[in-house]
C-alpha cells in the first residue's frame, strides 16, 4: 500500500492510497481511529466490517467510524486507488446528523457523491480553483444528508452574517499573497470552517478558496499590465506556489498565457480578440 498525504489541517486530512494487492495476497484487519470517507477512484476491493461485507468499485465510498475494524480483500481484481478524507470530531459535530450514518460501512456508486469525489480529485490535482479542504467538507456534508435522508436547510444570511462574509473577503484579498486556508479565514470570521464555508458561499457566490485564487489572478493581471516584473516573480509575489500552477490557472481564466496577456496589455489587442474568437 502506497500513501501520499495531500492535505493536513485541524479539521480534515486528505491522502491518496494506492494498493496493488491481488487475489493471492493475504488480507489483514485494520482499525479506524476516527471518521473517514474513502472515494474509490479506480479498481475494486471487498471489505468486511461491522456493517457487513461490501464489494466496492470505482465511485463507491468506504466509510469509517472510530473503533471500526475492517478487512479489505482483492478476490476479483488486483489493486485500487482511493482518495481518502479523515475528519475531526469538531467537524463531524458541525456536519450534524446521527452518528449511525458513519456506521453504514460503505455506499454504492451514488451520482450525488461520485461527482463530488471527482471534483475533489480535480482539486487535489490543482485543476480546480476549489480548495481540497472545501470539497472534502462539501462531500462529507452531502454524504451525511444522503444517508440521513434529510435535506439540509439553507439559512438566509442576516445583516451580521453578510458583514462577516464581506469582512472575511476583504481579509482574504489583503492576505492573498500569503498562505491562506479555510481554517485561517474561518478563525478570522469567528466561525467553524464548515459554517464559514456555507456562509461565505451563500453570501458571495464563491467559496473562500475560489475568491483567494481570483484575488491572486486579479493582482497578477494588474502587475502584468503595469510593471515589467518577470512572470515568475509575479507568480510568487501574488501567492502562487509554483510557476506552472500560475500559468495554468491564469490561462484557464484569461484564455491566454501571462506573457501573451502582458503583450495584449501593451497594445497587441489582436491577441485577446483571437482568444475570444477561439473561445
Amino acid at each position: 500500500m502506497e500513501s501520499k498525504r495531500l492535505l493536513t489541517t485541524q479539521s480534515i486530512t486528505a491522502s491518496e492510497f494506492r494498493c496493488d494487492a491481488g487475489p493471492d495476497d493475504t488480507p489483514f484487519a485494520e482499525c479506524r481511529d476516527g471518521h473517514s470517507i474513502a472515494y474509490v477512484r479506480s479498481g475494486s476491493f471487498g471489505c468486511h466490517c461491522r456493517a457487513g461485507f461490501f464489494e466496492l468499485v470505482a465511485g463507491s465510498m468506504l466509510v469509517g467510524a472510530p473503533g471500526d475494524e475492517y478487512t479489505c480483500t482483492h478476490e476479483h481484481v488486483s489493486g485500487d486507488v482511493c482518495l481518502s478524507f479523515f475528519f475531526s470530531e469538531d467537524l463531524v459535530d458541525a456536519l450534524g446528523g446521527r452518528r449511525e450514518v458513519w456506521q453504514v460501512g460503505a455506499t454504492p456508486p451514488l451520482p450525488e457523491l461520485m461527482v463530488l469525489g471527482e471534483l475533489a480529485q480535480s482539486a487535489a490535482d490543482g485543476s480546480s480553483d476549489l480548495g481540497l479542504d472545501e470539497v472534502g467538507q462539501i462531500l462529507a456534508g452531502r454524504f451525511v444528508d444522503i444517508v440521513s435522508g434529510t435535506t439540509r436547510k439553507q439559512a438566509t444570511p442576516n445583516s451580521r452574517d453578510r458583514r462577516r462574509a464581506v469582512e472575511a473577503a476583504l481579509w482574504i484579498d489583503d492576505n492573498s499573497h500569503a498562505e491562506v486556508d479555510l481554517e485561517q479565514a474561518a478563525r478570522h470570521a469567528g466561525l467553524s470552517p464548515f459554517h464559514f464555508l456555507r456562509l461565505f458561499s451563500s453570501v458571495l457566490g464563491v467559496t473562500p478558496h475560489q475568491y483567494l485564487v481570483r484575488s491572486r489572478l486579479r493582482h497578477a493581471a494588474r502587475l502584468l499590465s503595469e510593471d515589467d516584473i518577470a512572470v515568475t516573480d509575479i507568480a510568487y509575489d501574488v501567492g502562487f506556489g509554483d510557476l506552472s500552477n500560475f500559468v495554468r490557472t491564469f490561462h484557464r481564466a484569461a484564455g491566454v498565457s501571462p506573457t501573451r496577456f502582458r503583450q495584449a496589455s501593451r497594445g497587441q489587442r489582436k491577441i485577446l480578440q483571437e482568444s475570444l474568437t477561439l473561445n
